[in-house]
């Protein structure tokens, strides 16, 4: 059977030479639906065909894409626009949601109340992920740097100390959380008998019962999975080009010179996907939080942070319409945020063989 008998949709380009160009859909129930481009000899005869590749339009995975990714965000995007408590249908109510996040802000400036904000707790949560990002997304991506170049070292044994930096990351958050509750305990834990009795800290800090010190001891908990991000610049370090580093050397660069002028620039593509990627997990922050306070974001919600708070006003107040207005708010936040860093990585990711990544 000619392949003409077979197409079920073919759009004809006709052309003076023996050869027509097609581009057809190409129906299949079991493998989706594809757009394929074929060249066909007019005569059929000696080679009937020459395919040009194909594209994938549809498969029958993307119910699974449109059911539990694509579905739920439009459905959370619609009740964004409305007053919904998950019991009853839910009742359109416009842009009041948006409306009580951002009312407030002019007399806010004018007078220094933060009882004029329509929604000040909204406020504070956005301040507390904003600090906490401030803290932890740098000391992250330093420390992480640091033991990966330290990790990068011909020496004895360096394999072992590879794996037991990065077998913290692999370990699940609720476990981690539990054993620093116990660690930064003021009363029972080991961490503030150890800042007295060998560092001489008289009035060693209350971590997370202490307001002042509750982001801050968060901010410790989340260094103890760099590994995850160690093992992406580890595998960066050694993609290098070694003729680079003996063309410093070469020029009589030192260990320092080599560092910043080949390792760092030669890193920077690194640096900027665990930027992207630690930014956007910082502003997701919620496992560790919730169980460290049981969901409260105290003390005197010195933790409540953005999810945190998105988490009480759907699950705990049945707000699940305000609710899905902070999940979108966040959802702009993060996507400005990234393309901000996106936009600004001409100025410092280079990319071997370009200039201020560009051409």
């Amino acid at each position: 059977m000619s392949l003409r008998r077979k197409l079920n949709w073919m759009v004809e380009f006709p052309s003076p030479s023996n050869w027509n160009y097609f581009l057809f859909l190409s129906p299949d129930r079991e493998n989706g639906l594809f757009l394929e481009a074929h060249e066909i000899n007019k005569n059929d005869q000696p080679r009937p065909t020459r395919s040009h590749g194909w594209v994938c339009i549809y498969h029958p995975v993307d119910h699974w894409l449109l059911i539990f990714t694509i579905g739920p965000m439009l459905a959370s995007l619609y009740f964004s626009f409305t007053d919904y408590n998950i019991v009853d249908p839910p009742n359109w109510v416009g842009l009041d949601n948006y409306i009580r996040v951002f009312s407030g802000i002019p007399e806010f400036f004018r007078t220094g109340d933060t009882r004029q904000l329509g929604d000040p707790i909204f406020w504070k949560a956005l301040q507390v992920t904003i600090y906490f990002a401030s803290l932890a997304l740098p000391l992250n991506l330093i420390f992480s740097f640091s033991l990966a170049v330290l990790l990068n070292q011909k020496v004895p044994g360096v394999n072992v100390w590879r794996t037991i930096y990065f077998l913290p990351s692999i370990i699940s958050g609720v476990a981690v959380t539990l054993l620093w509750i116990r660690i930064l305990n003021p009363r029972m834990g080991i961490l503030n008998p150890f800042l007295q009795n060998v560092l001489g800290i008289n009035n060693p800090p209350g971590w997370l019962q202490d307001p002042n010190w509750a982001v801050p001891a968060l901010v410790i908990m989340s260094l103890w999975g760099v590994g995850g991000s160690m093992i992406i610049y580890l595998a960066g370090l050694q993609g290098i080009p070694t003729d680079l580093y003996d063309a410093a050397k070469v020029d009589g660069a030192n260990a320092w010179q080599r560092f910043w002028n080949v390792t760092f620039p030669m890193m920077t593509p690194v640096l900027f996907y665990n930027l992207v990627l630690g930014m956007i997990g910082t502003f997701q922050y919620f496992t560790e939080v919730y169980v460290a306070t049981s969901g409260t974001g105290g003390p005197q919600r010195a933790t409540l942070f953005y999810n945190l708070y998105l988490y009480q006003n759907a699950f705990r107040y049945f707000d699940m319409g305000y609710a899905s207005t902070l999940a979108w708010i966040l959802f702009i936040i993060v996507l400005v945020l990234t393309a901000l860093i996106f936009r600004s990585s001409d100025m410092w990711v280079y990319y071997e063989g370009q200039l201020r990544g560009k051409q």
